[in-house]
């Protein structure tokens, strides 16, 4: 039987393909990164067109790498979260450029909302905090800015979609026009506890019902890609959000276990079953993934720039040619010699959600260089990750035995040990890092009868690497004062470092 899968992986900065073999091998993949457009302070946008070009190139790359003979028995998609798209269902044209995650134009809608008292009913609904960072202000700021575009969406004329949508309706020719549940979790518009778009939240963000697209579990049929793969008719029949596939690719199907994946930016997850948990720490309730109906939940931290950092040193600062070069560097040191970088370049993610704050580096003498500031890029990822294990670990009332990684950042060995170390918590990496990509492969294989059940997925999971915590006590506890002095810096108060310690 053909039993292989496709998995597109759509992320921040670039696209990939990756056909996987039934246990969870890669048998062929492709990668395209796409441009990143800044117009102004804290906006970041993509072009919507661009990536469906680079999204078919790098699935007709895949598809013709295969050994003769490979059959490929349908597609799973996941995708960079909460980016909106707004075209017109006619022509098929983004009316606008995408406004990307990380954006943070409409930080003051949210600011006006939230001084209206309209955040606890938004939140009690959605499980999320009123932040730029989801989608719905963004849409409004679309509607509201674009000529016309209120008119037409209120018309029927246009078309609303996250990542996954807007890929769902090329590859279909436009005839399906669909989500799955957990990219709706995350629109701010979307009751978590009743699974349906909720009218009174359309109502508050002045959004019309009609742009919206039709809500699917995550392994269900979502049509046949008759576009964009080379000739080949594939049914598209898994769907879920990056960081959701990813908790599928890692077997976290128990409440209490817990994920983090090390992509553009950084996500932390942890399983809390059937019960939609409200945190009582600034983090996310989301839903894990949702099969035959039934919705799983999830608490989230998000850590808006991980890999994104990496990135900046790269493109920006030019002082590493590759992402591996930061392992070679930060190795380079016997300590951070006080430098700490917090990445808040469009705002700080869970647990502050400050979106005003603005990346710095802190502790720079003559003596620093790009050794100390790549390390300190490496060092940021593990002391939010540590910022974010602690309110779970508040949440939930107990330490995480361990944490799964993945994600490109975690093929880093350095950085997987100081990850460890600064988190006190065991690590493990699996087999296959690519989690996202192969969680969407396990989704669709599970609706095309592949895979019998989770407890199947599960028992696939292989360990690669574990690593232990390796340094004492007072060494971690002043490192983590020295971060949270750069993160009072970087939110723009002057609260005392007093908490880092105490917690560990």
């Amino acid at each position: 039987m053909d039993q292989h899968i496709l998995a597109i992986d759509q992320g921040t900065t670039s696209s990939r393909a990756i056909v996987f073999a039934p246990n969870g091998d890669i048998v062929s993949d492709a990668q395209r990164e796409f441009d990143q457009h800044f117009p102004a302070d804290g906006w970041v946008e993509h072009d919507p067109q661009q990536i469906w070009r680079v999204t078919s190139a790098v699935c007709r790359e895949a598809l013709a790498k295969l050994p003769p003979g490979t059959g490929v028995a349908g597609i799973g998609i996941t995708n960079q979260r909460e980016t909106t798209v707004v075209w017109n269902r006619a022509s098929g044209e983004p009316i606008y450029p995408a406004i990307v995650w990380q954006d943070r134009r409409t930080a003051k809608q949210c600011q006006t909302m939230r001084a209206a008292d309209q955040e606890a009913d938004i939140t009690e609904r959605t499980g999320l905090l009123l932040d730029p960072y989801f989608s719905a202000t963004k849409i409004a700021w679309i509607l509201d800015h674009v000529e016309g575009a209120r008119q037409q969406a209120e018309a029927g004329e246009l078309a609303f979609g996250t990542m996954d949508t807007w890929l769902i309706w090329q590859l279909t020719g436009g005839k399906v026009h669909a989500t799955d549940a957990t990219n709706a979790s995350r629109t701010l518009l979307f009751n978590i506890h009743t699974q349906r778009w909720d009218q009174t939240l359309l109502d508050a963000f002045a959004i019309p019902a009609g742009i919206l697209p039709e809500v699917y579990d995550c392994a269900a049929d979502f049509g046949l890609a008759i576009e964009g793969l080379g000739g080949q008719h594939l049914p598209i029949a898994g769907v879920a959000g990056d960081q959701h596939a990813a908790m599928v690719g890692q077997g976290c199907f128990k409440p209490g276990m817990i994920k983090s994946t090390y992509g553009t930016g950084c996500f932390a997850l942890m399983h809390t079953g059937s019960d939609a948990r409200t945190s009582r720490n600034r983090l996310l309730t989301t839903v894990a993934y949702r099969l035959n109906g039934k919705p799983q939940y999830a608490l989230e931290g998000s850590i808006f720039m991980a890999g994104a950092t990496v990135q900046w040193l790269r493109d920006k600062l030019g002082i590493i040619n590759h992402a591996s070069d930061t392992e070679v560097l930060a190795a380079s040191l016997s300590s951070n010699k006080g430098v700490y970088l917090v990445p808040a370049f469009t705002g700080l993610g869970a647990p502050h959600w400050q979106p005003q704050a603005r990346a710095v580096i802190c502790g720079l003498t003559r003596d620093s260089g790009r050794a100390e500031i790549a390390r300190a890029a490496l060092e940021a990822v593990c002391y939010q990750t540590h910022d974010l294990l602690q309110a779970m670990t508040a949440d939930a009332g107990h330490r995480p035995d361990t944490i799964r990684v993945d994600g490109g950042m975690i093929a880093n060995n350095w950085l997987m040990q100081t990850l460890t170390n600064i988190t006190d918590t065991p690590a493990e990496r699996p087999h296959v890092i690519e989690t996202t990509a192969l969680g969407a492969a396990r989704l669709a294989g599970l609706q095309l009868g592949i895979y019998p059940s989770l407890e199947d997925i599960a028992s696939d999971w292989q360990l690669e690497r574990r690593c232990e915590p390796a340094i004492n006590p007072a060494e971690r506890c002043a490192m983590l004062e020295g971060w949270q002095r750069a993160i009072n810096r970087a939110r723009q108060d002057d609260k005392p470092a007093d908490s880092a310690c105490q917690q560990n």
